[in-house]
């Protein structure tokens, strides 16, 4: 890796070389204002006001030379048109090869022209970014939505590029209306089904994409599954993404993330009358549900390790320990053991391979896909969720095969248990261990230097609001490092949990209490739903799971909701704040203070309670990979080994103090589970607004 500043310069088209954004100069100018306010020379708003208007300037010079660019490229394309009007009376192949030829070389200069865009577009959210660090992350989201939605905004050439997508368009068309389809000339936009197999009108096509506005469903449900990408990938590194990636071994990893998520929460409405079958409390169930959540903690990292070396083996003994630990759970009923069905559990956490699947998108998937495998990561994630609870809902049936008891408390066992056998066949006929990188550099390679290349094959991620950290800019200049690391040492991932966690700067710490915050609210809601429900309103284990079921189906068009049009209303910071009260109220809501208590207020309280932590949860990662260290993108203890260690642990905090608060009664079970909620939520608003209250 790089310094941008570095990569700017090298990727820099010379002649256009007054035009690019002044990258170094705004940078000692962000050093500069934090020396002056730190010596009380200048107060902030004097800085936001100055800076605005620098980066107003840089933007307006670059959006003026793209213009005059494209005004020059569609001088061309209509001369072009001209010479094509008079072949359509007199064809000629040799002048028509030459044409198509003379649209090509257009196409090339368009994709200089993108290339100049997007490198612009990327070191404009660095600067932005460099800024944010040294004052706080807010201005980014006031900057970005201030300049974009004004109806003069030049930002807007960059999210909508309206003029360059014409061009790109002009031609498309031309090129497609001279390719050679059985002797007959068709438009684009009558038949758009058939593809114009040109690679030039591909790379133009891809081009844009990157262009694109990246405050969408798609990339905002992307961003749960923290999987953070690098900037300007060299042509070499793409290839190495693609020999890679392998279709099916994606499917598979996916398919692992649903059912270890079916897993979790298939016995969440029978766990309580498992417990008590037994001759344990009810309550107990949650230390049942919890001895998953506890091995997942040490799972998370061994099974983050292993997968620096293969991915086929992991997943393998993911399988066959996911399988004997839902035989064990399954055989506990008819042992009448306690213990084994812990330990089941156990086996079932110690089976979990978040950790790999994470790690094949990351690593395997090309940056063109990544963001598309990433958000099926965690939709894979939120529809197991939902199936889970729903099966369990089905299983209500009672019989033996022989000394094997079948039953609502035992099917969910064997049921996994067949289910990890089959996956377990599936994974081993149709999974390819990826090459390693010993492997891949003993192949032939491209000269990395040829520029058309370079054009064609960049970087496949939106920009400008793309959330990723970039403080290796920091590190790797000298003017801003500040940890005295070498700047080899300061681009190499965390080597353990200690370097890590002294990665984390205040706000990814705040963000990170947030996170366990709604994992804990969110695991006392469904872990302790069986035995709530059924002491206050007799609800039958189907009555559970549908319940649960329809929590789980929120999850996705919350996402929507949230991807596609609040986030664009307002600023992430503002979503989050009122995630964070409307949860609180959602736990306050839940308190049994006046008799009697009822479904309404139950069910109401807790779907404000579900929905507001799922949005919450989705802003909060947001938010997260913006601010995390680009170090912690890859390694072992990277940003989502710590946000699923932080997740998990709450899990386990709150499933412990179901089963502690048993001991008080189940009558006082929902007040004093919902306690430490309401106390840990409290903390995270107030940690929360002193966070950005403080930044200015």
């Amino acid at each position: 890796m790089v310094a941008f500043g570095k990569k700017l310069k090298d990727r820099q088209i010379q002649e256009w070389q007054g035009y690019y954004i002044n990258y170094k100069l705004m940078k000692k100018k962000v050093k500069q204002y934090n020396n002056q306010i730190k010596a009380g020379a200048l107060d902030r708003r004097h800085v936001l006001k100055d800076f605005s208007r620098m980066l107003d300037n840089q933007i307006e010079r670059i959006v003026l030379f793209m213009l005059e660019q494209q005004g020059v490229l569609a001088s061309r394309i209509s001369e072009l048109n001209k010479q094509q009007d008079s072949l359509q009376e007199q064809p000629d192949i040799s002048k028509i090869t030459e044409l198509r030829e003379a649209y090509r070389d257009v196409g090339r200069d368009l994709l200089k022209l993108l290339f100049f865009v997007e490198i612009n577009a990327v070191g404009l959210r660095k600067i932005l970014k460099k800024f944010d660090k040294r004052f706080g992350y807010r201005f980014t989201d006031y900057y970005v939505k201030t300049r974009a939605n004004h109806p003069y905004s030049q930002l807007q050439q960059v999210f909508k590029h309206v003029g360059l997508g014409a061009v790109v368009g002009a031609i498309s068309r031309n090129l497609a209306d001279l390719q050679d389809r059985q002797g007959s000339y068709l438009s684009i936009y009558d038949q758009p089904s058939l593809p114009l197999q040109d690679s030039v009108v591909d790379s133009m096509q891809a081009a844009v994409d990157r262009l694109s506005h990246s405050t969408n469903f798609l990339n905002f449900l992307a961003q749960h599954a923290l999987i953070m990408q690098e900037d300007f990938p060299t042509p070499v590194e793409e290839q190495v993404d693609d020999q890679r990636y392998h279709f099916m071994s994606l499917i598979l990893n996916l398919a692992n993330t649903f059912l270890y998520m079916v897993n979790t929460y298939i016995i969440v409405p029978t766990a309580d009358d498992y417990s008590m079958s037994l001759g344990a409390a009810a309550t107990v169930c949650g230390i049942v549900i919890g001895a998953m959540a506890v091995a997942q903690i040490f799972s998370s990292v061994y099974f983050s390790a292993w997968s620096n070396r293969s991915y086929f083996r992991p997943l393998v003994f993911s399988s066959i320990v996911l399988f004997v630990g839902n035989v064990m759970y399954a055989l506990a009923y008819d042992l009448k053991s306690i213990p084994v069905l812990l330990i089941g559990r156990i086996f079932c956490g110690l089976g979990s391979a978040r950790a790999v699947n994470r790690r094949y998108i990351s690593d395997c998937v090309p940056l063109k896909i990544r963001m598309q495998a990433s958000a099926g990561f965690v939709s894979a994630s939120a529809l197991g969720m939902a199936c889970g609870p729903a099966l369990a809902g089905l299983l209500q049936t009672n019989f033996k095969i022989y000394k094997l008891t079948f039953n609502q408390d035992t099917l969910p066992g064997w049921l996994m248990a067949f289910a990890w056998l089959i996956y377990l066949i599936w994974l081993w006929i149709s999974f390819r261990e990826p090459a390693t990188e010993t492997e891949m550099n003993t192949g032939p390679q491209e000269p990395a230097n040829n520029e058309n290349d370079a054009l064609e094959n960049g970087v496949t991620q939106p920009l400008l609001l793309k959330v990723e950290d970039n403080q290796q800019d920091d590190e790797n200049d000298q003017e801003y490092d500040e940890s005295e690391e070498a700047p080899e040492e300061s681009r190499q991932p965390a080597n353990s949990i200690a370097e890590a966690y002294r990665l984390l700067t205040p706000s990814v710490k705040v963000q990170l209490l947030i996170y366990f915050m709604l994992k804990y609210a969110m695991e006392i809601l469904l872990s302790e739903s069986s035995v709530v429900t059924t002491y206050y309103f007799s609800w039958s284990t189907g009555t559970v799971s549908i319940f649960l079921a329809c929590l789980g189906l929120t999850v996705l068009p919350i996402n929507v909701v949230v991807g596609s049009y609040i986030s664009n209303m307002f600023e992430d910071r503002q979503i989050l704040l009122a995630s964070e009260i409307m949860v609180f109220l959602g736990i306050l809501g839940s308190f049994h203070v006046i008799s009697p208590y009822t479904v309404p207020q139950y069910v109401c309280s807790g779907l404000i309670l579900f929905v507001a932590a799922e949005v919450l949860e989705g802003v909060n990662l947001s938010l997260l990979s913006r601010v995390m260290s680009s170090r912690l993108s890859r390694g072992t203890y990277n940003g989502g080994l710590l946000s699923t260690e932080a997740g998990t642990i709450a899990r386990v905090i709150a499933d412990v103090t179901i089963t502690l608060a048993g001991y008080l009664g189940t009558s006082r079970l929902l007040n004093v589970t919902l306690l430490p909620s309401l106390l840990i939520c409290v903390a995270s608003i107030i940690a929360t607004c002193y966070t950005y209250n403080s930044l200015y």
